[in-house]
């Protein structure tokens, strides 16, 4: 054993009742047991004198005796310095033994000493040393780790960089408190290392005199356990808010679910108490060969980690069955991963009440809690003129998602939604609080950048940005692979105005996504391109000041007499230079520069007046179909002016249809139901086209007052290319079931109308029967089959 000098210090770990729990080489050295004895052993073996624990553990240490190593003995200060858990509470004590000048027998007392180095490796957090000035002067592996960053890294950094900004001025006033007046403090933060882990943290210290200095001595534990507690805790205040309903919650087990929780409601409805329930799989109170495929949509609905609705019927303890409305709603973590589900369930036997609450915010948008487009357009300019009185840079970066409708199409809208969600938060943890996050429509956001100190800033920013948008996002059990495309503008450079901006980061945007992904910042180059559009923007503009626009009727056939049930109106536009274009290749366009709306009040008038042509002709009851888009039907007054046009022209109720991807609807049921109600009353039938192209929601569809389905093009196509049709089979009997009438269109061969017809389909339309026409050519049409009749 070597000697120590008087002022060596010796550190180990004890636990409450004063037993040794970790003893190094140093501790060894001068009391003689080695690391492997030490453990389990009592610290007041080591005393000579009537040292109480209990006393020194209240007084924090004292000067007591000590029987040092070789048997001598001699008086020494021992320090005593309360642990704490990860969830705050207190957990032993680290012990420190010091042999001072005026404390030590004789100069014979043999001590051995160890560097605190070594010792705060043996700590269960995260610790450190900070000297006045806030750097770090001593510190162990697990705050390397915790941070990510090297020793010269953390000998460079500042203590409060640590810290977030909104953190910064309590983790201040908590030092001064320490150095001043000697407080032991403590506080809360989510520490974000350089990779974008987020850890919750308690971090606390204390004053500690070293060598005639003043240190601050801490901890950092890691309290995600606790964190964990309290979001059950809120789960359990937010089941029993609704104490009128059953509440059954349950945790995911592979495609399974397991009772956790039932609230009193629960018992008093199924008759079963918690302490039958909890445990079990919630399908024991299924009653036997009933409402199979509900259930089958709630086991499908587990397994893709989603919400539903279903009614059906389960059983009661006392054997008795009730019509239980159930809506399940996923829980997710802080990783955006289902861990729970909340059932809540409401006995519907005598009546049922359903209530449907669609709150909108006048600034954000429902989905993601970002800003809307008014809010963007408000921040922005705001951006912009404090930009131009302090000289001052902004971005404006504009993101479109890749292949978001392959999203949608491959794994359901839900997940589409649960992306779009997810790309929400993760753009937001990006930025700073002074920047904004807006959703500006459908998978494109928009962010306002300010303050930009040089174009290097930015560069960092957006590449951030671009990071941040490359993890996969996990939905139903898989992982969803997610990309963007950026385009940069930057006031002044690239625009003096709000609308520059965007246009030019819409611009750079399309560049981008042109070049395969990534991200591209506003050149002159992008000008021209950008005048293309323009061009065929006003080309749409010419197009209807000087009736370039036409409409074609494509009959829809009886599938069983053959007679013409309805036509379908479809534009067409005979371009000076192009010939006749198909929609497609301009209505987008149209779209994006708010044409649309201008252009379906054309449509509806022409499809109008069409009708009011074949009913003075004498051919009634032969509705005409027109297809609107998202932009229209959720324009102010739209519904007046179609009750407006029906008058105007004396069209009967039912006369005209209005065309609606049954998608477009799902991904807004709020509005999907005011509509479908609205359309009702003025007289105007519904039709649902594209039916079973994404996730259908049949208990949403009954809600709704539709006159008929229209097939998905793609379960047409399916009859030639497999032979079977299942899905079109499918859909013909979903439909049937929901007492609405079945179209198949795009029909254009003889194996497809043999199929439909044999199948019960109702209606026809596709090339096979005819090609869209012309308001003459349907008329001749019409007098030829009716002559022939």
């Amino acid at each position: 054993m070597s000697f120590i000098e008087p002022s060596a210090q010796v550190t180990f770990l004890l636990d409450d009742e004063g037993t040794i729990v970790s003893w190094n080489p140093a501790a060894s050295a001068m009391f003689g047991w080695t690391p492997a004895q030490a453990p389990g052993r009592r610290l007041a073996e080591l005393f000579l004198d009537a040292a109480s624990w209990p006393a020194l553990a209240s007084a924090g240490g004292g000067k007591v005796r000590m029987r040092f190593a070789g048997g001598i003995d001699g008086k020494a200060r021992l320090a005593l310095l309360r642990q704490y858990d990860a969830d705050g509470a207190a957990r032993g004590w680290t012990a420190s033994v010091m042999v001072s000048p005026h404390e030590s027998p004789d100069e014979s007392v043999r001590v051995a000493s160890t560097p605190l180095s070594e010792v705060v490796d043996l700590l269960p957090g995260a610790f450190y040393a900070i000297n006045r000035a806030g750097r770090l002067v001593l510190w162990n592996h697990n705050l390397e780790r915790l941070t990510e960053m090297t020793p010269d890294e953390l000998a460079a950094a500042r203590v409060l960089d640590m810290f977030e900004a909104r953190e910064r001025p309590l983790a201040l006033e908590s030092i001064r408190r320490v150095f001043e007046e000697g407080a032991e403090v403590s506080m809360e933060m989510n520490y974000l290392s350089r990779s974008g882990r987020e850890t919750p943290m308690l971090v606390g210290g204390a004053l500690v005199r070293c060598n005639g200095d003043s240190y601050l001595f801490g901890l950092g534990i890691n309290i995600a356990k606790r964190r964990a507690k309290e979001r059950q805790l809120m789960l359990s205040e937010r089941a029993m808010h609704a104490a009128s309903n059953g509440i059954v919650i349950t945790r995911c087990v592979g495609n399974d679910s397991i009772i956790e929780y039932v609230n009193a409601a629960f018992e008093r409805i199924a008759g079963y108490c918690a302490e039958e329930s909890i445990g079990r799989d919630p399908r024991f109170m299924a009653a036997p060969d009933l409402d199979v495929h509900e259930r089958s949509q709630v086991r499908l609905a587990i397994k893709e980690r989603r919400a539903v609705n279903v009614v059906f019927r389960n059983r009661r303890k006392n054997g008795d069955i009730f019509w239980n409305d159930l809506r399940i709603t996923p829980v997710r973590d802080e990783h955006g991963e289902v861990t729970h589900f909340i059932g809540i369930l409401q006995d519907v036997t005598a009546t049922k009440e359903r209530t449907a609450h669609l709150e909108h915010e006048v600034n954000h948008d429902p989905l993601t809690g970002l800003a809307n487009r008014t809010l963007l357009w408000d921040r922005l300019d705001h951006a912009v003129h404090l930009a131009h009185r302090h000289h001052t840079m902004v971005a404006a970066v504009l993101i479109d998602l890749d292949n978001f409708k392959t999203i949608n199409d491959t794994f359901g809208h839900e997940a589409g939604d649960a992306v779009l969600k997810v790309v929400a938060r993760r753009l937001q943890a990006a930025v700073r609080e002074s920047d904004t996050v807006a959703r500006m429509s459908g998978d494109e956001f928009v962010l306002v950048l300010v303050d930009q100190p040089s174009l290097r800033f930015t560069l960092r920013m957006v590449e951030r940005l671009r990071r941040s948008m490359t993890m996969p996002v996990a939905f139903g059990g898989n992982e969803i692979p997610v990309g963007a495309s950026l385009g940069v503008a930057l006031y002044p450079h690239d625009g003096s105005s709000p609308a520059e901006l965007v246009r030019g980061a819409d611009m750079a945007m399309y560049h981008a996504k042109g070049n395969g992904g990534g991200v591209h910042f506003f050149s002159a180059e992008m000008r021209s391109a950008d005048e293309k559009r323009a061009a065929l923007a006003r080309g749409i503009r010419s197009a209807l000041d000087h009736d370039e626009l036409f409409l074609l009727f494509q009959p829809r056939m009886d599938a069983r007499s053959g007679k013409v049930r309805g036509f379908e109106a479809l534009l067409r536009w005979r371009h000076p230079e192009h010939g006749v274009m198909l929609p497609a290749s301009f209505l987008t366009e149209a779209e994006e520069t708010g044409q649309m709306v201008e252009i379906g009040n054309w449509v509806l008038d022409q499809a109008c007046a069409f009708l009011q042509q074949l009913r003075q002709l004498g051919y009634t009851g032969l509705p005409v179909s027109v297809n609107v888009s998202h932009r229209e039907y959720s324009q102010h007054g739209f519904i007046a002016g179609l009750a407006e046009r029906m008058t105007r022209h004396g069209l009967p109720p039912g006369a005209l249809e209005i065309e609606i991807p049954e998608a477009d609807l799902i991904r807004n049921p709020g509005l999907g139901r005011d509509l479908s109600s609205q359309l009702r009353e003025v007289g105007v039938a519904l039709s649902l086209d594209e039916f079973g192209k994404g996730i259908s929601d049949l208990n949403f569809l009954q809600q709704l007052s539709v006159r008929q389905v229209k097939l998905s093009k793609a379960a047409v196509r399916d009859i030639t290319r497999d032979g079977r049709g299942s899905l079109a089979k499918t859909l013909i009997d979903i439909g049937h079931n929901l007492e609405l009438a079945v179209v198949g269109e795009a029909v254009e061969n003889e194996a497809q109308v043999e199929f439909l017809k044999s199948h019960g389909c109702d209606q026809l339309q596709g090339q096979w029967f005819s090609e869209p026409l012309a308001a003459d050519a349907v008329h001749q049409m019409l007098d030829q089959r009716y002559h022939a009749q």
